[in-house]
């Protein structure tokens, strides 16, 4: 997940609660970053943060998109739309990012997409692969979605641990696996930390992502994070994240180590 994007500039914000945006109907945009050159792989894009997340993972370092409790402020769609027709020419595409986009109902997501693809612009999603449905159907419109990163969390039995969700998880299989054989470019990327990715739950969880293209791991950070518990939690160290690295090549076509 990108980090927290900058709110400024000239932007109409709507002073609301995430409640009256979700009985509107509207997709809930709480944060823009204008330009990023790393999120997008090949690409500069611009991310767009939606309000929202199904999980609650301690060790999230957005919690403001997580749980956007009260009255908050939120841009209009209008004026993110005016941004992007500025940025014609400037701009390869745009990330959607969370939160958990595909937590908005997915007719708001599908109109929110065309529209971007409407003005010539490349859509990378983020997501953590739960609302299998959703993802599906979005995926079965042809050129809509050109990029799709999906994290891959921890093993099918960690996740209801690690998100506090008592879930259907074989979802997130099933994402998995509708991701490697569609015909959308893709990544999956994993945030690692000794609680969850220690000795064999690291293998188990390389097992659900086998043969696929790109696997990026990034190391736990242990400062703002949603549960207070996990400021307290280790991280690996560099020669560990080495040899997780060398043990997924054993499963995946090839790993790289995000900073």
């Amino acid at each position: 997940m990108p980090r927290s994007g900058s709110c400024s500039g000239a932007f109409f914000v709507i002073r609301c609660s995430y409640q009256d945006l979700m009985i509107k109907r509207m997709i809930k945009i709480a944060g823009l970053q204008k330009m990023t050159l790393i999120d997008y792989p090949g690409k500069v894009a611009a991310i767009v943060f939606l309000a929202g997340c199904n999980f609650r993972c301690g060790y999230c370092h957005n919690s403001e998109l997580v749980q956007p409790d009260g009255e908050k402020d939120f841009f209009s769609e209008q004026d993110f739309f005016n941004f992007l027709k500025k940025r014609k020419g400037l701009l390869d595409g745009v990330c959607i990012t969370g939160g958990e986009p595909l937590c908005h109902e997915e007719k708001e997501l599908a109109e929110f997409f065309k529209k971007i693809k409407g003005l010539g612009f490349l859509i990378k999603l983020d997501t953590n692969g739960y609302n299998f449905l959703t993802l599906k159907n979005l995926v079965a419109k042809k050129g809509l979605i050109d990029y799709i990163a999906m994290d891959v969390k921890v093993p099918l039995d960690k996740y209801g641990e690690l998100t506090s969700l008592d879930g259907d998880f074989e979802n997130i299989q099933k994402s998995i696996d509708l991701i490697m054989k569609s015909d959308v470019d893709y990544e999956f990327r994993t945030t690692i930390l000794p609680k969850f990715h220690s000795g064999f739950e690291f293998e188990k969880l390389l097992c659900l992502i086998k043969e696929a293209k790109i696997l990026y791991l990034q190391n736990f950070r242990n400062r703002k994070t949603l549960d207070e518990k996990y400021g307290k939690e280790l991280a690996f160290k560099s020669g560990d994240l080495e040899r997780m690295k060398e043990l997924a090549l054993k499963f995946v076509k090839k790993c790289e180590i995000r900073n």
